[in-house]
């Protein structure tokens, strides 16, 4: 039955994870590095994540300055930043690429936040997808006489706190996330 509960924490664990990357794609105002992990540069015929080729930091939160390692590859970064569906334009100077961070409109803004609330419901219904496959495994070990009744009921009982416990992290980084896309 270990099993069982260790298995259900690992997969609302991944969730979360998943919850957090996709957070991680919706830009605020403010620089983030992050927002990067998902462009891909070629590097000698590879598919590269700018973050593996290149130094990524924050200047004065509001811009994002890449220093690449191989200063060949900064029209392939520029062009990778251009055609991401970020909104993000790079401009180069010498061998650095800064990326200005545009200041969100009102109503890009609401609509940021009803893309996270969206992603949050996703990993909410998912949550509650992993304890009903939990909860019927439980049930079919209780129904072939492997646990009796009063185990089945406490097993079911640890997993619904799992599944609070993971419910309240997902209401925790929306809420952090909307108080990212509200500030100004």
């Amino acid at each position: 039955m270990d099993m069982i509960l260790k298995d259900v924490t690992e997969r609302m664990d991944k969730s979360v994870l998943a919850l957090r990357n996709a957070f991680n794609k919706i830009r605020t105002g403010r620089a983030n590095p992050a927002i990067l992990d998902d462009v891909k540069v070629d590097y000698y015929g590879n598919l590269t994540p700018i973050n593996q080729t290149s130094n990524i930091t924050v200047e004065e939160g509001r811009s994002i300055v890449i220093s690449p390692w191989d200063k060949s590859l900064i029209p392939e970064i520029e062009k990778a930043i251009l055609n991401s569906d970020l909104g993000l334009n790079p401009s180069t100077s010498s061998d650095l690429i800064r990326v200005n961070m545009p200041a969100l409109t009102e109503e890009t803004r609401q609509n940021y936040i009803k893309q996270a609330r969206s992603e949050a419901e996703n990993s909410r219904v998912s949550i509650r997808n992993i304890r009903r496959d939990a909860n019927q495994s439980v049930k079919d070990k209780q129904q072939s006489s492997e646990i009796s009744e009063d185990e089945h009921r406490r097993i079911e009982d640890l997993i619904q706190k799992e599944t609070d416990k993971f419910i309240s992290i997902v209401d925790s980084e929306l809420k952090n996330k909307e108080s990212d896309l509200l500030e100004i």
